[in-house]
């Protein structure tokens, strides 16, 4: 069987923590994607505060920023299209990215949960500087996010930001003063800052991101829109030790090699996220939802 990554990819993930490839769906899948979150765009015209069929644990599937309008949509955040949007399932689990994670951390791979993050032209929307594994741990860091681009994405129109190897340092903190904000101190944002690189490709390209290398990103300064759908993946043998952030009824789904009868234990020390409740993380780290008037 052909190999969905080169063995210098390979190398190239586990040096830097993150790892660029295009073409990982195909045209029909993009197309696909594109068309369903262009409804989805022009559905929250219509509302004024966070809507649509509720997640699992009632928060509502659709999140916008506060300066959403009906003129100006600041639509930001899809929980779990998978669980709405047959396009959106088969490629979470039938695409080519899928058997990049299994070439990556094994032959037997689960899916744990998945979200669009867009940035529409005039949103104000950024991500402060975090890991994710400081909002999902397991008993091992074989956990890894792809992130496929649903749009050419620049530096302009607010591309990730990662800083290379900071996936075998420690894993930082995100809460201050005992309140959890989702977010690195500021003098530990400051240094990540300082090192950063861009992220960028064309639309159809997938950026696999190791769980603990840290990233964020700037708002979209241009008039091109940014979305991006987001699946995590863990090893079959990485079992939650915190409740997931966006639960799902596919939490857990096998989507590639069998399920693991045990679970691995790695050394590690983290701190248990608080869990929002709210419509996306992004109130968490301080930008408020759109709010009826």
């Amino acid at each position: 069987m052909s190999q969905a990554l080169s063995q210098a990819q390979v190398d190239a993930f586990w040096r830097d923590g993150v790892l660029t490839v295009e073409n990982a769906v195909t045209p029909a899948q993009l197309s696909r994607l594109n068309a369903a979150l262009a409804g989805w765009v022009e559905e929250s015209r219509a509302h004024t505060a966070p809507f649509g069929p509720p997640t699992v644990d009632d928060r509502p599937r659709f999140d916008m920023g506060a300066e959403h309008s009906a003129d100006h949509p600041a639509l930001r955040r899809v929980n779990n299209p998978s669980d709405i949007s047959d396009d959106y399932f088969d490629v979470m689990s039938n695409a080519r990215t899928v058997d990049m994670i299994a070439q990556l951390i094994g032959p037997n791979v689960k899916f744990h949960h998945c979200k669009i993050n867009v940035k529409l032209p005039g949103a104000r929307t950024e991500v402060a500087y975090h890991q994710d594994f400081a909002y999902t741990p397991h008993t091992n860091d074989d956990v890894i996010t792809a992130l496929l681009m649903l749009d050419d994405v620049t530096q302009d129109n607010g591309c990730l930001m990662v800083v290379p190897g900071t996936h075998k340092g420690p894993i930082h903190s995100l809460f201050r003063n005992g309140v959890f904000t989702g977010r690195m101190a500021d003098e530990i944002e400051a240094d990540m800052l300082a090192r950063q690189i861009p992220v960028t490709g064309k639309a159809g390209s997938v950026c696999l991101m190791h769980t603990r290398l840290a990233h964020g990103s700037a708002a979209n300064a241009s008039q091109r829109p940014r979305g991006l759908y987001i699946c995590v993946y863990t090893a079959a043998d990485a079992v939650p030790i915190a409740r997931s952030p966006m639960p799902n009824p596919n939490e857990g789904r096998i989507v590639r090699g069998v399920a693991s009868p045990t679970a691995r234990m790695i050394p590690l020390e983290v701190e248990l996220p608080k869990q929002p409740k709210s419509a996306s993380f992004f109130t968490v780290q301080g930008q408020a939802s759109a709010a009826a008037e």
